[in-house]
């Protein structure tokens, strides 16, 4: 009798512990990420409202294809692919599940971020994606020494002759081809056309290669070029113009008249994710301007919350703002996943700039 007693406590404890422990699992958001996006203190505050743990894994856009391809979609409930990273690995690996947008409090998105976004991770009329952290690619300007540049084709002009650098890379590509009128993202499905299309920026850029300085491929290389003045125009990124603002208040990020060239790392959810809900309770948490700005703290980089620069540090804030009144940001040129077949055009027609005389 002793040992049924005993084997009977046993089993009870037993059973128990795994509903404890389960209990404890359910309670817990395992986060794939990118470093800065999930700042402790984010992480202590939203504990604190939900009771809801947060387990970060840092990773970056081939690492979490990877990890999620390895397990059909399991280990992690949320993670955050660059936005044109999304539909392709879809498509290929069958990784994710399509977002339930009733669950997600539109009203705390830049409307526009949120819009490019659904279009953008949208496949077979599933959206897959909201929008988190942002960048942009576009002018960083000496506005004393080169006032007149508005957009990428002005670096053209023969009075910064020896004064300008970008890189040989696909921005400059897509960026002189908006400001030359054009909209390679809508020639990304047709092969023809876009092949085309990129014919007439190669001629453009071999055009101006006089007046090229250098091509530059490492960030801090051209932000000293800046520095000393022998660079007064180039394309860049807002973070780099931005951390030159610091220095030198005459150097500043400008969004090009034809749009800057905007990525998004995006909110995205695992096929297999096991706490769907402390999925949308932790977007809908850091998507709040305040708790937004904190992350912008931590990262670097905006966030898609609406009114969160109000909350960020006054620099930046000013920096921010003064390069994106309303219809800059409404003008940014987001990123689309990119066909299979652009990259091979693409780089022959950098190839031919490059050797160019």
């Amino acid at each position: 009798m002793k040992n049924f007693k005993l084997k009977k406590l046993l089993l009870s404890s037993l059973v128990g512990a795994a509903l404890f422990s389960s209990a404890l699992s359910a309670e817990e958001l395992r986060l794939l990420t990118w470093g800065g996006y999930a700042p402790d203190d984010v992480i202590e505050l939203f504990k604190k409202e939900t009771g809801i743990d947060v387990k970060v894994t840092k990773s970056n856009n081939e690492d979490m294809i990877s990890k999620l391809r390895a397990t059909g979609g399991s280990g992690f409930d949320l993670v955050q692919p660059s936005q044109d990273r999304v539909t392709g690995a879809q498509e290929n690996y069958d990784i994710y599940k399509p977002m339930d947008l009733s669950k997600i409090k539109a009203e705390s998105f830049i409307a526009s971020m949120l819009e490019a976004t659904k279009t953008n991770t949208t496949l077979n009329g599933d959206v897959y994606s909201v929008p988190h952290i942002w960048g942009t690619s576009g002018l960083v300007v000496n506005t004393a020494a080169a006032k007149d540049v508005k957009d990428y084709t002005d670096l053209c002009s023969a009075d910064l002759s020896g004064k300008v650098s970008y890189r040989l890379k696909r921005p400059t590509l897509i960026g002189f081809a908006f400001a030359m009128g054009e909209d390679p993202f809508a020639a990304y499905s047709d092969v023809e056309k876009y092949t085309e299309l990129m014919s007439k920026v190669e001629a453009k850029l071999v055009e101006c290669k006089p007046v090229v300085k250098t091509y530059w491929t490492g960030g801090d290389a051209l932000l000293n070029l800046l520095r000393s003045g022998e660079v007064t125009a180039s394309m860049a990124w807002d973070t780099g113009g931005w951390k030159l603002n610091k220095e030198n208040k005459d150097i500043t990020f400008v969004a090009p008249t034809s749009g800057a060239l905007g990525w998004i790392d995006t909110f995205t959810l695992p096929r297999k994710t096991k706490n769907e809900e402390a999925a949308y309770k932790w977007i809908n948490f850091v998507m709040q301007p305040e708790i937004a700005a904190q992350i912008t703290a931590s990262a670097g980089n905006f966030t898609a919350s609406e009114g969160a620069d109000a909350f960020a540090d006054d620099v930046l804030k000013a920096q921010f703002q003064a390069s994106f009144p309303k219809e800059a940001l409404d003008n940014v040129k987001w990123y689309p996943p990119v066909p299979a077949g652009l990259e091979a055009i693409e780089g022959k027609v950098l190839d031919r700039v490059k050797a160019a005389k």
